[in-house]
């Protein structure tokens, strides 16, 4: 529940979490780690990966411990094959420092480029949703 409040916090307007003072918290990730975890979430191991990706399973390796530093071209591969972006990779911006889940960090980069109107939806869907289950925890 916190983690989603942080989400929130990031790429959704103040409006959105008033009454929640949420600071943001920014934690500095290697490309490596980053890489394992998002390998690790889409279920891939490093030979699968590798092969997807046209090279051997021992690069990715490399790759996860920070020996060897990809290629830009190289990260964009990956960032597609693995569903996220290369931004995300490389630290670009802190705001998705915090974002574990490439999924997710896809899904939010895609509600950003909506127009205005349906982000306004969306923003009223979470709301609902945010305030639903608010209530029910204080029920509980």
């Amino acid at each position: 529940m916190i983690l989603l409040f942080h989400l929130l916090a990031v790429f959704l307007p103040k409006r959105l979490i008033k009454g929640y003072l949420i600071p943001n918290i920014y934690v500095m990730d290697s490309f490596g780690k980053k890489l394992r975890e998002c390998r690790e979430a889409r279920g891939l191991s490093q030979s699968e990966l590798a092969r997807q990706l046209g090279t051997h399973h021992s690069i990715i390796g490399k790759y996860e411990r920070d020996e060897v530093k990809p290629t830009i071209d190289v990260v964009k591969r990956l960032a597609e094959v693995l569903n996220t972006t290369a931004g995300y990779f490389l630290g670009e911006g802190n705001d998705t420092q915090i974002l574990k889940d490439p999924v997710m960090l896809k899904r939010f980069n895609e509600i950003n480029e909506l127009p205005e109107e349906d982000k306004n939806c969306i923003y009223k869907f979470l709301d609902a949703f945010l305030a639903k289950n608010k209530l029910q925890a204080i029920l509980k």
